[in-house]
């Protein structure tokens, strides 16, 4: 009994060797998978996911690397680190094979035991992104911006058969305003503390950059932002395209509505007969300006945005016009054309369509923007990129308008980059 308890016992010692060894491989194998989830987690970390796949691998191979030197009795045979960014995110895998040396199983041959393992990780990509601001300030943007400034405007303007427009002017005496002191409208309205619709706009751009600034470091991604405005002279810069939204912001103070000579006089020797509205001019000199679009993704070119902000009439000299006023002066809803150029081009369009106000007890209202009024909201929404169209009316809050589409262009390109 005793040999046959000595023999018995070889194979039973070996047994709890063999058991001790197959743990240790186990613990070695699951601080192998801890480190192997660090090194995915750290390439789509936030402080990662904003540079490129390479760098990202480059990250996860010294996390790995680190981590996994700090291992007795454990050598590493392979490691392989693959990032990959896609249209959704990036996804990260790190694969590794590694020797965990045997304390009993040596004994009989077996002196190491092979642990494998594989850990993914995923996130979405931040999204670089320049935003290309154009804003109409041409004289019917300077309309009173609440119902309340519109009333005193129309009771303080009664010699011009009452008026709810700020317009500016540099010579107000050769119209025979009949305002108080021989002022402009433009002046009457900051007398009468009537705050316009450029006015809010002006300052909705402000709050629109310092917003910009804010989720740039929440998104982790870089937002440049170029303002523009126009009307019958083109492109008016206000800003060149900047990253330093606070510059941007400070600067969007300037904007304000076109200043003209006198009644249908653009300037004292350029009679324009008030044609001070032209889109296609801006959108085609805008289309011009900007690059073509990336991805936005770290290892791509910003995607871009043109942010269109107007009431959607157009007052510009044209021989073929549907409202053909005197001469060549024409008023009708924008033409969408360059809207299709710009996003063929893979540009993204957001349009805040400030409506513009039926005013019943003007004339020149009634004989040449009534009969296309219903036209012009569905003529801007149709500019607009598929859910970029946000309106605001009269009393409306322009500020949040603009914040909302600001917002809605940010989930939109990142779905689409």
């Amino acid at each position: 009994m005793a040999v046959f308890a000595a023999v018995s016992a070889i194979p039973l010692v070996f047994a709890v060797g063999a058991g001790v060894d197959y743990a240790s491989a186990n613990m070695a194998k699951a601080k192998l998978d801890a480190v192997a989830d660090a090194a995915t987690l750290a390439a789509v970390a936030h402080q990662t996911i904003s540079a490129t796949a390479a760098v990202a691998q480059t990250t996860a191979q010294n996390v790995f690397a680190a981590e996994a030197g700090n291992l007795t009795n454990v050598t590493i045979n392979n490691v392989s680190v693959t990032v990959t960014d896609t249209t959704t995110g990036r996804t990260a895998v790190v694969g590794y094979s590694a020797t965990k040396t045997n304390t009993f199983m040596g004994l009989v041959g077996i002196p190491t035991t092979t642990i494998t393992g594989q850990s993914t990780a995923q996130a979405g990509l931040s999204t670089n992104i320049n935003f290309y601001l154009l804003l109409d300030n041409s004289p019917s943007m300077s309309i009173a911006a609440t119902t309340a400034g519109i009333n005193a405007m129309v009771a303080a303007t009664s010699a011009q058969g009452g008026c709810a427009f700020a317009c500016h002017e540099y010579n107000p005496s050769a119209d025979n305003l009949g305002n108080p002191g021989g002022v402009d409208n433009y002046t009457l309205a900051n007398q009468l503390g009537v705050v316009t619709r450029i006015e809010n706009l002006a300052t909705a751009t402000q709050s629109l950059a310092s917003t910009a600034a804010a989720m740039e470091g929440s998104n982790n991604s870089q937002y440049q932002m170029a303002i523009y405005t126009f009307n019958g002279s083109g492109l008016n810069t206000i800003q060149l395209l900047t990253s330093d939204l606070a510059n941007a912001q400070t600067t969007a103070a300037n904007i304000n509505v076109l200043e003209v000579w006198d009644n249908n006089w653009l300037t004292k020797t350029n009679d324009n007969n008030d044609t001070d509205t032209d889109f296609e001019t801006a959108m085609s000199q805008i289309n011009g300006i900007m690059p073509a679009p990336g991805t936005g993704t770290p290892s791509s070119t910003p995607q871009e945005v043109l942010f269109i902000v107007s009431d959607g009439v157009d007052d510009e000299t044209s021989t073929a016009c549907s409202q053909a006023l005197d001469g060549n002066r024409c008023q009708q809803p924008f033409d969408t054309t360059w809207c299709t150029t710009v996003k063929n081009r893979g540009i993204l369009i957001a349009v805040l369509y400030t409506v513009y106000l039926p005013l019943p007890t003007n004339s020149w209202y009634n004989d040449w923007i009534a009969p296309f009024q219903s036209q012009i909201s569905p003529n801007m929404e149709s500019c607009a990129s598929p859910g970029l169209f946000f309106s605001v009316t009269t009393d409306g809050d322009i500020t949040a308008a603009m914040q909302g589409l600001f917002q809605q262009a940010i989930a939109t390109a990142r779905l689409t980059h």
